[in-house]
């Protein structure tokens, strides 16, 4: 498996990964995926080392993904729950890393509600001086870099399933449409689509889609221009040197002619403020439906990185039709992405 380029100690963000990191990770994965096809679906590789997922939020994906691909690699698992836990009774998230490191932790896959925690904990473990990788598992508002890797594989490997690239998306037309304001996943999202030369179309109505997400995008990696309706902004990146987001406030110009629509989630847990009318009205007017497919190509393809609201972002008989929907893939999909990760950060400790 491609591990000699792989330098990087901590997965905390997608935003300075390189292609060939894409790349390995792709390919890493594709490895395992043909592993998890096998009857025996166990490889010794992490055997020996821990993996500790310090979940301070709930999860039902992302935690057993990471439990049973830590498995699949041999490694020994703690799971914490912050409701058990001596947090209860005052201790710090630090100290808690550092409770899971005196028990001989050599991967900490942490989530929580707040941005930045991933990197507090990381910073700490270098500050030791100890050889623990820290993955973000999702924080707050900022990223969800494993959710973004596997929607890349789930993708890169529908097109080309032997050998899933970067390349395979250039050109590419993508819609993701929700609740972008609050969605971590779609900031990851973003960078890597980015990377890979797409042409990438985000639609929600005004609330969950302010100028202000153009104004922040713009800062991070480059120009905007304005039309009418709609922003769009000339990015570039570490892998890419020029790709183009566009922004809307109306479903239909983002669906025109699309291959992939990824939906997400009405988080309805982080909005503090009024910022729908009613879901029935979200559904009528960003729903995605049969009817609303019409407008993209023939041979779209529907992700959702889960939990989805039925009726909501998705009808239901949609979400169910194997000839559009991807997102039992994306589950699929989310094991061998973590054992690659898990893999490629861990590989270097034995």
């Amino acid at each position: 498996m491609p591990t000699n380029t792989w330098t990087r100690h901590h997965i905390l963000s997608l935003a300075d990964f390189t292609t060939t990191e894409y790349d390995t990770v792709l390919q890493t994965a594709a490895s395992f995926q043909e592993v998890l096809s096998r009857r025996t679906k166990k490889v010794p590789t992490l055997q020996g080392q821990v993996v500790a997922n310090l979940f301070f939020e709930p999860s039902t994906r992302t935690r057993s993904s990471f439990e049973i691909a830590a498995k699949r690699l041999s490694a020994d698992t703690l799971n914490f729950a912050a409701a058990s836990s001596s947090m209860t009774k005052g201790e710090t998230i630090l100290d808690t890393a550092k409770t899971y490191l005196a028990m001989g932790t050599d991967i900490m896959v942490v989530r929580h509600r707040e941005a930045g925690v991933p990197n507090a904990i990381a910073a700490e473990m270098d500050r030791l001086g100890v050889r623990v990788s820290v993955l973000n598992a999702g924080d707050g508002q900022h990223e969800h870099p494993s959710q973004a890797l596997l929607d890349l594989f789930t993708i890169c490997t529908l097109i080309d399933p032997d050998h899933p690239r970067l390349d395979l998306l250039m050109g590419k037309k993508i819609a993701i449409v929700g609740d972008i304001l609050h969605s971590r996943v779609v900031r990851s999202n973003i960078w890597s689509l980015i990377a890979s030369g797409a042409e990438v179309h985000l639609a929600a109505p005004p609330t969950l889609l302010p100028k202000l997400f153009a104004e922040y995008i713009s800062e991070q990696v480059g120009g905007k221009e304005q039309g009418a309706g709609e922003d769009k902004l000339i990015l570039s990146s570490p892998s890419s040197p020029s790709s183009q987001l566009f922004l809307h406030w109306q479903l239909e110009p983002a669906l025109q002619n699309a291959d992939f629509v990824m939906t997400l989630r009405l988080q309805k847990e982080r909005m503090t403020a009024h910022l729908l009318p009613s879901l029935r009205e979200y559904h009528q007017l960003f729903g995605i439906t049969r009817t609303k497919l019409q407008l993209c190509k023939p041979n779209v393809k529907i992700l959702h990185p889960g939990p989805v609201n039925r009726g909501v972002e998705i009808s239901s008989d949609l979400m169910d039709d194997p000839e559009f929907s991807l997102i039992q893939s994306q589950v699929t999909s989310g094991v061998a992405v973590r054992m690659a990760l898990l893999y490629l950060i861990g590989s270097g400790k034995v």
